[in-house]
């Protein structure tokens, strides 16, 4: 009996997720990067083969500026959502158990909706006849009113308040529990509040920090739909020319090895920020 409950605690605990992991990750992974290197033929198909030439097609000054396009969006968006979704989350924690509740709860209720109706949203406040533009113009900010998409600013903000409700709810668990006592010590000791949020908090939250960033930085460097909807043609991201090579240039296998290079990118990024977070012992702060 001892034995049949250990193998059960055993199935569960080791042998089911590595096989959850096992088909819905490497399985899936195996067969893009084999595809990746696959021939290309007539009528949009492809054949088993082993050829680089995906890969060097790639490194050519195109596909190398739209990688770059891709990585300065998602670093650019994951500096501006954690720079205030951290103060934001440290401040709502230290509100009363009512006003917390209320805006975590209206955080999450961002989260239901999707990437198509945030960007059109967007795409419809940045507008010339419906937007914040007519606010602009009958405050008297501006002569008259203009559009604001698309472009590289509402790309930006897309972006963002896409990436913010997750930065939000990575921080605050963690920016809830630090003991008030830290900070009053610090005022007692004649630092300002801004001088003790800086010295005190943000230390204590490397680890935080960095998981937010890492959390957003993949979050947006994947976005689909907003660079199309919101930005020019400029600023479309790489995930967004991997579905125009596989839909509508059926081109597979250089979809694949697109696709191979956008994780290798984003996991070897992901080994930066964990390099940056962690000190000189091999310790993560």
């Amino acid at each position: 009996m001892i034995d049949q409950r250990g193998g059960a605690v055993f199935w569960t605990q080791a042998i089911l997720p590595f096989s959850v992991l096992v088909v819905f990750f490497v399985i899936p992974f195996a067969i893009i990067l084999s595809v990746s290197f696959f021939a290309r033929v007539e009528g949009g198909l492809f054949e088993p083969s082993f050829e680089l030439t995906n890969y060097i097609r790639f490194l050519s000054p195109f596909f190398g500026r739209i990688l770059l396009v891709s990585i300065a969006l998602a670093a650019s968006t994951t500096a501006i959502v954690v720079a205030i979704a951290f103060p934001f989350s440290y401040i709502v924690s230290r509100m009363n158990s009512r006003a917390q509740s209320v805006i975590l709860v209206f955080i999450l209720s961002v989260l239901s909706l999707s990437e198509v109706i945030i960007g059109f949203a967007w795409s419809t406040l940045l507008s010339q006849t419906a937007g914040i533009g007519n606010l602009f113009a009958f405050l008297g900010l501006i002569g008259s009113s203009e559009a604001y998409t698309p472009g590289l600013l509402a790309l930006m903000l897309g972006l963002a308040y896409l990436g913010f409700p997750y930065a939000v709810l990575t921080i605050y668990p963690s920016v809830s529990r630090i003991d008030p006592e830290l900070t009053d010590a610090a005022h007692m000791s004649g630092a300002s509040p801004v001088l003790a949020f800086v010295t005190v908090i943000l230390p204590i939250m490397r680890r935080t920090i960095t998981g937010a960033m890492i959390l957003v930085f993949v979050f947006t460097l994947g976005a689909y739909l907003l660079p199309q909807v919101l930005g020019r043609p400029q600023h479309w991201t790489l995930p967004v020319h991997i579905t125009d090579q596989a839909i509508f240039q059926s081109n597979i296998p250089f979809a694949a090895s697109m696709a191979m290079f956008l994780l290798l990118v984003s996991l070897a990024l992901v080994g930066l920020f964990l390099a940056a977070s962690t000190d000189r012992k091999g310790q993560t702060a």
